[in-house]
């Protein structure tokens, strides 16, 4: 009877692991996704010469103030009062027009990056491709680390960037 007994529970046991499912979670950066698999597009490129254009205005006009910093510095030492005063005039307008300048291309850039990430044509051949990688790996649940800020850590082992990167590389050279 005890014998019974312990394999009815063991049998019982084993079924209510079996029978419960486990939540597999697997991890996605999209911004790689998007940048190794559209790295070549015309839309990418145009994008990414934009944004070389906007770094190179800032690095010229962060030069001019560091210039203009240089020659306030010059003038205070020689105590040229006006001239210092003219200088920081300028500086303070080039500063803040840089500043303003930075905030307004920034988010025109950010803007234009995620209307591309959303391209309908992008995101159907990702998510079909996120969807056989989590159907065939067995994840219930993939996340974006790019807009999921509570994501603290991850194990590698679940980061699927590089396979999907891969699978879209395939197929695309496939078509």
């Amino acid at each position: 009877m005890l014998k019974k007994t312990f394999i009815f529970l063991l049998l019982n046991a084993c079924c209510l692991l079996y029978g419960q499912q486990i939540t597999r979670f697997a991890v996605v950066d999209l911004a790689q996704v998007y940048t190794a698999f559209f790295r070549e597009s015309r839309a990418v490129r145009e994008f990414e010469e934009q944004s070389a254009r906007v770094q190179s205005d800032i690095d010229r006009m962060t030069r001019e103030i560091q210039e203009l910093r240089s020659r306030h510095a010059d003038a205070v030492m020689r105590d040229d009062q006006n001239e210092a005063l003219r200088l920081e005039t300028q500086i303070n307008r080039r500063s803040e027009f840089l500043r303003e300048y930075y905030q307004t291309k920034t988010a025109e850039l950010e803007i234009r990056r995620s209307n591309l990430m959303r391209s309908g044509s992008f995101l159907d051949q990702v998510y079909d491709e996120i969807r056989f990688i989590a159907e065939s790996e067995g994840y219930t649940t993939v996340l974006n680390l790019n807009n999921n800020p509570s994501i603290i850590w991850y194990s590698p082992s679940v980061n699927i960037t590089d396979k999907l990167i891969q699978n879209l590389l395939t197929r695309s050279s496939r078509n």
